[in-house]
């Protein structure tokens, strides 16, 4: 594990030069902690931190950029995109083929870091588990870059599976090509499509899992996805007005 030294000094490399300057400036000043000594930050640091902050401000201003962007994606009546993507826990790939028998499928696009997923994870497991005992084909997908975000990469993703026991195919979709051809900018993004005999799978609902956030102390419920998978297992319409699927505070795919 790295020191608190080595980690702070990481992270003040992410930051514009002027709070680098004020953080040393204020650890070095900070009453009784002498343990924050190593931290006096010095010009090479400051220096270093500049050449840092030119590499990243792009990808920085692409995050608060994407925090504002609400999800468009293929409109209903779309058929479902092809992918063929691995799944990190068991290392085999998947493609789309492989749903062919199921009467519906949800596509969901999560990640593991999102306050928004991570808000839902139990019972996106519960519900998925509960519909796919009905017929339900289920399949996640992450797109997020493991570059700036690691804890999204491979590896994580297959301990998240196996810490909420999915009973569906978590996918890494590496060249987030998947999440283009499906229109998903942030997670989590839910498409239910329907398959009428041999048909190609048409997109029939592309919205909201209910109407919880992590900070507006509404119960989770999964009312909305589950109302529309009830309707589509059942042969019924969906109605076309869907509540949105992402606000402007959730979180977009992290593009590299």
């Amino acid at each position: 594990m790295a020191s608190a030294t080595s980690g702070t000094t990481l992270n003040a490399l992410l930051l514009p030069c002027s709070t680098v300057g004020r953080l040393g400036r204020t650890l070095a000043t900070t009453s009784g902690r002498k343990s924050f000594s190593l931290l006096s930050l010095s010009p090479e640091l400051v220096y270093r931190c500049g050449r840092r902050w030119k590499n990243v401000t792009a990808a920085r201003k692409l995050i608060v950029r994407a925090a504002r962007t609400e999800s468009k994606g293929v409109s209903l009546g779309s058929r479902a995109p092809n992918f063929e993507l691995e799944e990190p826990l068991t290392g085999n790939m998947w493609t789309l083929e492989d749903f062919e028998s199921y009467p519906a499928l949800l596509v969901m696009f999560i990640c593991n870091h999102c306050p928004f997923v991570k808000h839902l994870k139990k019972d996106i497991a519960k519900l998925t588990d509960f519909y796919t005992k009905k017929g339900l084909g289920v399949v996640a997908i992450s797109s997020n870059s493991e570059i700036t975000h690691p804890q999204d990469g491979p590896i994580f993703m297959a301990e998240d599976a196996r810490l909420f026991n999915y009973s569906f195919p978590y996918l890494y979709d590496r060249t987030q090509d998947v999440a283009r051809d499906y229109g998903a900018v942030c997670t989590p993004e839910f498409y239910v499509f329907k398959k009428d005999g041999r048909r190609p799978f048409e997109l029939v609902y592309h919205g909201q899992f209910d109407d919880s956030r992590p900070s507006n102390n509404v119960p989770v419920t999964g009312r909305d996805l589950s109302l529309a998978i009830d309707r589509v297992l059942s042969g019924q319409p969906i109605p076309p007005n869907q509540k949105p699927r992402c606000s402007k505070h959730m979180y977009m795919l992290l593009r590299t």
